[in-house]
């Protein structure tokens, strides 16, 4: 039946599978692990504070997970676009969800104060589920229902999702303190945006095409190939392994002393600027880091000796805001 209908699709070269997809995949992830690497250099002070918070570092850094969840989204409906397969979807949610919820326990004990609990895995488990719903929608309505999601959180938030229990929702109004957190508002949106895609994509013949295409026998296609196929097993090898090189090469070649004020700063403005105009956010974070300094609090909060449950820190952010607010 026609896509039209929202019946029918994927897959019509079910079984054949699509080498570029598999190409595309450990593209990706060698971004990714680009990216983690860079950030490992920044932890441990070879890369001044912030650097890949910011600029050029920030936008990779979104496109690498937006690349990831349209991928998600692709995988999703060539495997069951055509008829789900409970078992097999079951098996890999778990797998997912397991991973996800690894990464969540280690960061737990690893970074207590920024603990991943709603990253890049929980993401895609939580997509899948919600992606189930879309199987039989026409392509463009998924799609628009993608764009959708993208545009929402610049149009709506409210406090109410500032909860610990909403929060990944993603329509809050003051994000949380994690290493990796990826929200269902926006990214939900490329997931959504891979399915509808891919459901246009066979309902054109374009998959049947692209399975014909060839990606090459070299070296490095054919390992870029293997970790896409593997890519959850990448995905989780790759940082304690990355971690274990950096943290080598800083016992033989240690970085230099970095003052930690100037990352301090750049953190709460980059915090402070999604809500605020930048001069509030110049003259907040100024009142704030020279409150923490006057009392003797800067280095124990950095350490993670003290955290915004003590009555302390709210009370310097309430006297800030007071004090920095528009005349």
């Amino acid at each position: 039946m026609s896509d039209a209908a929202g019946k029918g699709p994927p897959s019509r070269n079910a079984g054949r599978r699509i080498e570029l997809l598999d190409l595309a995949r450990g593209l990706a992830l060698f971004a990714m692990a680009s990216y983690h690497f860079s950030w490992n250099l920044e932890q441990f002070g070879y890369l001044d504070p912030a650097t890949t918070t910011q600029g050029l570092f920030k936008l990779y850094a979104r496109s690498i997970a937006g690349s990831f969840l349209f991928l998600a989204g692709v995988s999703l409906m060539l495997a069951h676009g055509e008829t789900l397969r409970p078992r097999a979807f079951l098996k890999r949610l778990a797998m997912v969800g397991g991973a996800a919820a690894l990464i969540t326990l280690v960061t737990v004990f690893a970074t207590p104060d920024r603990f991943i609990f709603f990253g890049i895995l929980h993401a895609i488990a939580a997509a899948s589920v919600i992606g189930l719903l879309f199987l039989r929608l026409p392509g463009l309505i998924t799609v628009l229902a993608g764009v959708a999601c993208l545009v929402l959180p610049h149009y709506y938030s409210s406090d109410v999702f500032n909860s610990a229990w909403l929060t990944w929702i993603g329509l809050f109004t003051v994000a949380p303190r994690s290493n990796d957190f990826v929200p269902l508002m926006p990214w939900l949106g490329p997931f959504l945006i891979g399915m509808g895609c891919t459901r246009l994509a066979v309902s054109t013949g374009l998959t049947r095409r692209l399975a014909e295409i060839g990606t090459g026998d070299s070296l490095a296609s054919r390992a870029t190939r293997f970790c896409g196929r593997h890519s959850l097993a990448f995905y989780l090898v790759h940082q304690p392994v990355l971690l274990a090189l950096v943290w080598t090469a800083s016992q033989i070649a240690p970085p230099p002393q970095v003052d930690p004020l100037p990352g301090f700063v750049a953190d709460c403005q980059a915090g402070c600027g999604s809500d605020h105009s930048a001069d509030f956010c110049v003259r907040f974070c100024g009142c704030v880091t020279d409150e923490l300094l006057s009392r003797e609090l800067f280095t124990p909060f950095l350490a993670g000796e003290i955290d915004q449950a003590d009555p302390r820190i709210p009370a310097i952010a309430e006297q800030c805001t007071a004090l920095s607010a528009e005349p």
